[in-house]
């Protein structure tokens, strides 16, 4: 077999072609998966690795990625137990909307890689926590078929193309399917250099050598939920009725429609066609955040692509309280980027974020239990947040601030 051997020469070393229901891992099994590091750990025994790493890997030395979580560790929490919080409001306003949690699932490509339908089942793991799914303009499911699932709070993530007409047509579709906010990524410009993905010999199409197929092989509850999907495996945005272009002819579609050269004008022009919630994801620099507020957009994801795309920039946690203070409380500021704990969650609620993202801890529960496995996730985090809140003295999310914390190595927030 060639290293350019594809997914879909993987399906046939599964024996016959019919379809095979997607097993789901028992109640007792997901139990047993206690913590967000113990739903990677499971996901990375069930996914063959060089589609483990597509989701796990960064740019680079990944120092970026790395960056994301460490920074957590250099904030430590003050709690005031004598407060009293016999009893914890999780719950928060967001343009308009109340979601159940502080928490929600950033937009993430290729999700029907990880569990059929992928996207689908995790929009309906959001909405029965209560919360929101952003949809990826990379996802293999329509963003119709999102919207036909019926789930509650969709935003949809979009960039600003090269063809205009293509980008008008995707804000125009996100409307007449009913989505809430619209999600504009600013720093997917040109790709970054994922290297696991160079040494993994995986691609868009996903590739794998040699190595990588007999990895692969091995995995048999993936295999057997993947085998008649990758053959047909697409970018569901990006086809056209009647349409039989390849992943990978999608993916030079794609990549040949970003434009490095994206500009406020751009981002003024995005504000005249789609008229509900815009929020800018991928702001770092605190000056950014200042311009976004006088371009009348209405929130701000700070976000660095989970370390996928510069590496080098900063970690997400510490560029939040700079963005924070440029804002200054005019529109709300969200984050992501290596929040992997109820702990990191708060503290980054504490310096001012109104709410937060996750992307590759949703991938891992749906690689480990579809739908199953993204309600666990997010449960997860329900129950830690709900637990660090009650230990801290916090009864809501407003008793959460600054004074809430201590700085490791003399971090210190911006003055006023």
């Amino acid at each position: 077999m060639s290293n350019s051997s594809t997914l879909s020469n993987l399906a046939p070393l599964v024996n016959g072609g019919a379809p095979v229901a997607a097993s789901h891992a028992s109640p007792a099994a997901l139990k047993r998966l206690y913590s967000v590091a113990a739903v990677r750990a499971a996901a990375r025994r069930t996914l063959p690795r060089p589609v483990f790493d597509f989701a796990d890997g960064g740019a680079e030395d990944e120092r970026t990625l790395r960056r994301n979580e460490q920074a957590f560790n250099e904030v430590a929490l003050l709690p005031r137990p004598l407060n009293g919080a016999a009893t914890r409001d999780l719950s928060l306003d967001l343009f308009g909307v109340k979601l159940a949690i502080p928490l929600g699932i950033a937009p993430t490509g290729l999700a029907g890689l990880f569990w059929p339908d992928g996207e689908c089942a995790a929009a309906r793991a959001a909405a029965a926590a209560g919360t929101f799914y952003c949809a990826s303009h990379g996802s293999t499911c329509t963003l119709e078929d999102i919207a036909a699932t019926g789930t509650g709070l969709r935003w949809m993530q979009v960039f600003v193309y090269t063809d205009r007409g293509f980008t008008r047509e995707m804000v125009d579709r996100a409307s007449a399917s009913g989505y809430d906010a619209l999600v504009l990524t600013i720093d997917n410009q040109m790709l970054g250099n994922r290297e696991r993905d160079i040494r993994n010999g995986f691609a868009i199409p996903p590739r794998f050598g040699v190595a990588g197929t007999l990895a692969a092989a091995t995995k048999a509850a993936w295999l057997l939920r993947m085998r008649t999907r990758l053959p047909k495996m697409t970018f569901g945005n990006y086809t056209r009725p009647g349409e039989t272009a390849t992943v990978g002819a999608l993916a030079g579609r794609m990549a040949s429609l970003l434009d490095p050269g994206l500009s406020w004008a751009d981002v003024d022009w995005l504000r005249t066609v789609w008229p509900g919630a815009l929020l800018l994801k991928g702001i770092l620099h605190p000056v950014e955040a200042t311009e976004a507020v006088a371009h009348g957009i209405d929130g701000v994801i700070v976000s660095n692509h989970g370390g996928r795309q510069l590496d080098g920039a900063a970690a997400s946690l510490d560029a939040l309280p700079a963005v924070v203070a440029a804002v200054d409380g005019r529109i709300p500021v969200l984050i992501d980027g290596g929040i992997r704990r109820g702990s990191d969650a708060v503290k980054a609620l504490a310096l001012g974020a109104s709410c937060c993202l996750i992307g590759r801890p949703q991938l891992w529960g749906l690689a480990v239990a579809g739908e199953d496995g993204v309600r666990h996730v997010l449960e997860l985090y329900r129950k830690e947040i709900d637990r660090v809140m009650a230990l801290m003295g916090a009864r809501t999310l407003r008793d959460l601030g600054p004074d809430c914390l201590s700085f490791v190595h003399a971090r210190r927030l911006p003055r006023d």
